[in-house]
């Protein structure tokens, strides 16, 4: 966790920030997600408003997707993407519950996560203002100790297609450890306490944030600066981008 003083920085500096650190790396990295690659990307000053029509074209394609169709469940794409959202929740894959309610995070984890961001059901559901954009589209079916990794043809097929159009996006909020080997490829080797540790390093463009799985109630427990220190700034963060009309 940062030192008192650094936090207190950071505090001041992501509300005047009206634009995201830009990523200076140009080296492809490799996604956890059986060798899915990406190349590094950032919300340029410049980058082109994309319009509704184009992001629904996308939409439309993505909902349309029968790639995985030997899913336990059959395939059901779920993703929520829109022209000028300003916030990114990258996570993992739809629950067994979000693929039969058929809209994200529509489950114990989306209720703790909404807590978490400071958002109201009816601001964290507007794909104008929040887009969710997991790794895996689909659910992928249950193992044995919980739901499957994320299936690998979403990153590859979809993905960077849809974080071009998202050329609004002032905080992208990391959830689970293979969204974290897409977005943070630096720490990709590292445990979720260890990656967390400098979270103020990437900050403010960027957050990892443990799965608000009720699983993981006890790391919640061990590691209570997060709720104390790390989530006060989070909601300021949101609050400031969602509430200033010049970015």
């Amino acid at each position: 966790m940062p030192p008192a003083s650094m936090q207190g920085q950071t505090t001041k500096a992501h509300r005047a920030c009206a634009r995201p650190i830009r990523c200076q790396a140009s080296l492809p990295h490799t996604c956890a997600i059986r060798g899915a690659t990406r190349s590094n990307w950032s919300m340029a000053d410049s980058a082109p408003d994309h319009g509704p029509a184009e992001i629904e074209g996308l939409r439309t394609q993505v909902a349309a997707c029968t790639a995985c169709a030997d899913l336990p469940l059959g395939p059901r794409p779920i993703v929520q993407i829109g022209a000028g959202a300003r916030i990114l929740i990258a996570g993992q894959a739809p629950g067994r519950r979000t693929h039969l309610a058929g809209r994200p995070f529509d489950d114990a984890s989306g209720a703790r996560l909404r807590q978490w961001l400071g958002l109201d059901e009816a601001t964290f559901r507007d794909p104008t203002k929040v887009a969710i954009l997991p790794m895996g589209f689909c659910y992928p079916g249950t193992g044995r100790s919980g739901d499957l990794p994320p299936r690998p043809e979403c990153a590859s097929r979809w993905r960077q297609r849809a974080l071009d159009l998202l050329a609004n996006v002032q905080l992208t909020v990391v959830i689970g450890r293979h969204a974290q080997a897409w977005h943070l490829p630096d720490t990709a080797g590292l445990a979720l306490s260890e990656a967390m540790r400098d979270w103020w390093v990437r900050w403010l463009e960027t957050v990892l944030l443990p799965h608000p799985s009720p699983r993981n109630t006890g790391w919640l427990r061990r590691n209570g600066w997060f709720e104390t220190e790390l989530l006060p700034t989070v909601k300021s963060r949101i609050e400031a981008v969602l509430g200033d009309s010049t970015l």
